[in-house]
């Protein structure tokens, strides 16, 4: 009985690393499919989604690395209508999120401040409402934010001023008010380009209602 119990052990040792990659690809999937369920897709861009599929990535606009984790959503102009959803925060080595120039309306999901690998996240020209989340603040590596284009309210979060990465912040031509934050990593910006980020948003986002610093 010891020897069967030894035996059975070490097989399920040796088993289990094969099935955390499928269990991971089955997550990751169902998380997309729900995005699926959440749109309207008249383009049939998604057609290739089959949650039948274990494996996601021979899904069409999704790029995977080596270990099969989702690193890229490329959904860009696809005329997708509908809302993000939640599931989405669960893409741990998500890179890049091209969602842009679709007609995505509801708010941007607090989950996506999940996305720790997150490189670029581009949202620009939808619908999208409600205030920006402030749980973006936590994609450390994040170089690009742009949210241009929406019906985004409320303020600037300060928080985002921890983002040390970040390169590129659009957030004009939305329903903005409040101050423009310099602190933190925002203070790092040469007055030029903070000159052109000032630009950007009054020039660009004229229906923006921002004033001063902070």
């Amino acid at each position: 009985m010891a020897i069967y119990t030894f035996s059975f052990f070490h097989l399920l040792l040796a088993i289990l690393p094969l099935m955390v990659p499928h269990a991971t690809a089955n997550l990751e999937g169902d998380a997309l499919f729900a995005l699926r369920r959440a749109v309207k897709d008249p383009g049939l861009k998604l057609q290739s989604w089959d949650p039948t599929l274990v494996d996601p990535c021979t899904w069409f606009h999704v790029t995977c690395d080596s270990d099969n984790r989702i690193t890229r959503l490329d959904l860009g102009n696809a005329k997708l209508s509908g809302k993000l959803v939640p599931e989405l925060g669960k893409l741990e080595r998500l890179q890049y999120l091209e969602l842009y120039m679709n007609e995505l309306m509801g708010p941007i999901p607090k989950e996506l401040g999940n996305l720790k690998s997150l490189l670029s996240l581009d949202l620009y020209h939808n619908n999208l409402t409600g205030s920006i989340p402030s749980s973006l603040s936590k994609l450390s590596n994040l170089k690009f934010l742009r949210l241009n284009g929406n019906r985004l309210s409320g303020r600037i979060p300060r928080e985002l001023t921890k983002l040390g990465s970040l390169k590129i912040l659009d957030v004009s031509n939305n329903d903005l008010c409040g101050t423009i934050p310099t602190a933190g990593s925002f203070s790092k910006f040469t007055e030029e380009r903070f000159c052109s980020f000032l630009l950007m948003l009054f020039f660009c986002g004229y229906s923006n209602f921002l004033s001063g610093v902070v």
